[in-house]
């Protein structure tokens, strides 16, 4: 629950989800939500995220047991490769995330104008 400091009135906005909610996972999912269900590789995902090999493989791993994204690993030429989809739970799990942040700026834009004396 979020309460906006704004006098009397606090805003209930739904909990963040905490697997989404680390700055890697989101940054992971962001990406693969942009990419509409094409695949990104490991090595385009640790560019975006600017992870280590290890970071990133943990938070993808994180992400694969809660359902969220699906890997395939397989090998082009004698080179190993790991693409990484978002899942349709992902996806759903995405867009909650952000429309729970989108309601912490809404509530702290109220609470902000209420403090200021406009009304709202």
């Amino acid at each position: 629950m979020f309460s906006a400091a704004s006098g009397s009135r606090g805003f209930d906005v739904p909990s963040a989800n905490e697997i989404i909610h680390q700055p890697v996972r989101l940054k992971v999912l962001a990406a693969l939500n942009a990419a509409r269900g094409a695949p990104l590789e490991f090595n385009r995902l640790k560019q975006i995220t600017e992870a280590t090999n290890g970071n990133l493989g943990a938070h993808l791993a994180t992400l694969e047991a809660s359902g969220y994204v699906r890997m395939e690993k397989d090998f082009v030429g004698k080179r190993p490769r790991t693409r990484v989809f978002i899942t349709p739970a992902g996806r759903r799990g995405f867009e909650a995330h952000v429309a729970y942040l989108r309601e912490i700026m809404e509530a702290a834009e109220i609470a902000g104008a209420e403090a200021d004396g406009f009304p709202t």
